[in-house]
């Protein structure tokens, strides 16, 4: 009976010495990163500066796609009557790229069709360019984040097989696991970024989409106001 009471004390303190022991060792997100190593920093400002060209493009985006729904009714009336530069200052008052297409080819109204077509083309490019500027870097930012991640793993695997090649005897598996697992943050941390700047990429692609077809439909309503 003693030696049983003895048996479960002892089963009982090893299970607490071995709860304690892991949560000593536990390890957080926040000591992950740290962990990571020197390559974590190029991810930190990859990071950055992905959330900030998303937040940037999406207020541009937003505020391009703010054309007033009655925009071309209003103005197929005033050209219609003859009042040009009311029209002109009414596309003046959106700051769109629909209206800032549309005002010049009011502006180029009396020359040929053909050349309001062209006018309208020129000025549609110009504002496409604006739409999109910045996200050929977010999708570097998508390509890239991965790749450096992988590199700073296979830094600190040679790093951590440097560390066990200089150890003199048996090689302690905490030292092995540990030097593992901090290699492989990098790339866990590469594909993060990697994936969330894939994503917003292509929901401002998608965003930009809708507005080039709003923009080309925009045009055409408008030369076919000229035609009639």
């Amino acid at each position: 009976m003693i030696l049983l009471q003895t048996l479960s004390t002892d089963t009982f303190s090893a299970a607490d010495s071995l709860a304690m022991g892991a949560t000593k060792d536990n390890i957080g997100l926040l000591d992950l990163l740290i962990k990571g190593g020197y390559m974590m920093v190029p991810l930190y400002l990859l990071f950055i500066l992905a959330i900030f060209i998303f937040v940037e493009r999406l207020i541009t985006l937003n505020k391009a796609s703010k054309t007033s729904s009655h925009l071309m009714d209003q103005v197929k009336v005033l050209v219609q009557s003859g009042q040009t530069e009311k029209a002109k200052i009414l596309c003046a008052g959106e700051h769109t790229p629909v209206a800032n297409m549309i005002a010049k080819g009011i502006e180029r109204i009396g020359s040929p069709l053909k050349n309001i077509e062209v006018a309208i083309e020129n000025v549609g490019k110009i504002e496409i360019y604006k739409l999109e500027k910045n996200l050929n870097l977010l999708a570097t930012v998508s390509g890239a984040a991965p790749m450096i991640g992988f590199l700073g793993t296979v830094a600190g695997m040679i790093q951590a097989f440097i560390a066990i090649a200089q150890e003199e005897g048996m090689v302690s598996p905490k030292l092995l696991s540990e030097g593992i697992y901090e290699a492989m943050i990098t790339t866990a941390a590469g594909l993060v970024v990697g994936i969330i700047a894939y994503l917003g990429y292509n929901y401002l692609v998608s965003k930009v989409s809708k507005l080039v077809h709003n923009m080309e439909y925009s045009s055409i309503e408008f030369i076919d106001l000229l035609q009639d």
